[in-house]
């Protein structure tokens, strides 16, 4: 596999903004598209909103936005202002009508912007939907969210890569992301539904998310780990 031929979209999970500019620079290679994914975390800290308003390349917005159509819409159109977006999440649980009204109001916003819907995160298992109430697995779970995001004209979305093989084999033109993405060895943490980068890129996904197994440590190190990894 080339690793140059798909994106990783590296998860920035810190409110520090010293660090984050330190990932940012020790991150650049010429090996990989790297692409970065700014969460809940540093957009919501007192510099974050402003250091993404002048944030000079794309990059993946993830706001998992969750709420009723008109709010959800109202705050992505808040958003308009910051010119870099390229990529931008809603949760798929938020219904047909919200998933149409967000994206559509994305488009009004920035034609180029890529929405992507979040399905089930990999923090879940099976268990863990049984408790919330859900009857079905996680597998149809995502199916299901997945022809619902699809009927929406939504074009991306966002699933482990334990489903990825079976998105891709019913929907495939949709942008798959894949979180919950680890290198061969490191810590779960808090995640469930974990894959390899070169796993989750078989499986079918068009673009992955790493955090902790790219900014814990040595970043260098951990970057040349990955372009290894995929070749």
């Amino acid at each position: 596999m080339k690793s140059k031929s798909k994106s990783i979209f590296v998860a920035y999970d810190t409110s520090n903004l010293k660090k984050i500019k330190r990932i940012i620079s020790q991150t650049q290679t010429d090996k990989l598209k790297i692409i970065p994914k700014f969460g809940l975390q540093f957009f919501y800290s007192k510099n974050g909103r402003k250091f993404l308003e002048n944030y000079k390349s794309e990059f993946f917005l993830d706001i998992k936005a969750s709420d009723i159509p008109k709010t959800i819409t109202s705050a992505l159109n808040s958003l308009k202002d910051i010119k870099k977006i390229k990529y931008i999440t809603v949760m798929a649980n938020v219904g047909l009508k919200g998933l149409r009204d967000f994206q559509k109001q994305a488009k009004m916003i920035n034609k180029s912007i890529i929405v992507c819907g979040v399905t089930i995160l990999t923090s879940l298992d099976n268990k863990s939907l049984r408790e919330i109430g859900y009857k079905d697995k996680v597998e149809k779970l995502v199916l299901k969210q997945a022809g619902l995001l699809k009927k929406a004209g939504i074009k991306g979305i966002v699933a482990s890569a334990n489903e990825a093989k079976i998105i891709k084999k019913k929907y495939k033109n949709l942008f798959i992301v894949t979180p919950g993405i680890r290198l061969p060895g490191d810590k779960l943490d808090d995640q469930s539904r974990v894959k390899t980068p070169k796993f989750a890129f078989k499986a079918g996904a068009s673009a992955i998310v790493l955090g902790r197994s790219i900014h814990s440590g040595n970043i260098k190190r951990n970057i040349k780990r990955l372009i290894d990894h995929l070749n």
